[in-house]
């Protein structure tokens, strides 16, 4: 470490004088500064585990979970007469119901991609229309 020799003068009654004292420079720490990269990376790091675990629970926050037990769950099924439409099955289903809305829930319930279907072809009923 260097010391640094300072004069200092100073007038007095009897006339000026000279005082000479040596010092040694104290070391100031040194702050903390954050370089633009520096704030990139930081900010990076503390946002990557949030951003995970935000992914994490997006993926599996509406997976069902599979159980041993069994569902009781049966349906009623209906045979499609030759000739017999869609439209016509679900007159006779529910005739008090909407013939659209009953088509489209027997679309719906068999996974049937148009409204053909086959003399013999098997239909499981909804629940709110079986007997």
């Amino acid at each position: 470490m260097t010391s640094h020799t300072l004069t200092a003068r100073t007038l007095s009654s009897t006339g000026p004088s000279t005082t000479t004292r040596t010092t040694t420079p104290t070391v100031r720490a040194s702050h903390l500064r954050l370089t633009r990269r520096g704030r990139l990376v930081l900010t990076t790091l503390v946002a990557l585990p949030l951003v995970a675990a935000a992914g994490a629970f997006a993926l599996n926050g509406g997976v069902a979970v599979a159980s041993n037990s069994s569902s009781s769950t049966s349906f009623e099924y209906v045979q499609v007469s030759s000739g017999q439409s869609l439209w016509q099955l679900a007159q006779s289903i529910a005739p008090a119901a909407d013939p659209r809305d009953v088509v489209s829930d027997l679309l719906h319930l068999n996974q049937l991609g148009s409204a053909d279907v086959h003399p013999g072809q098997q239909l499981a009923l909804p629940a709110k229309y079986s007997n």
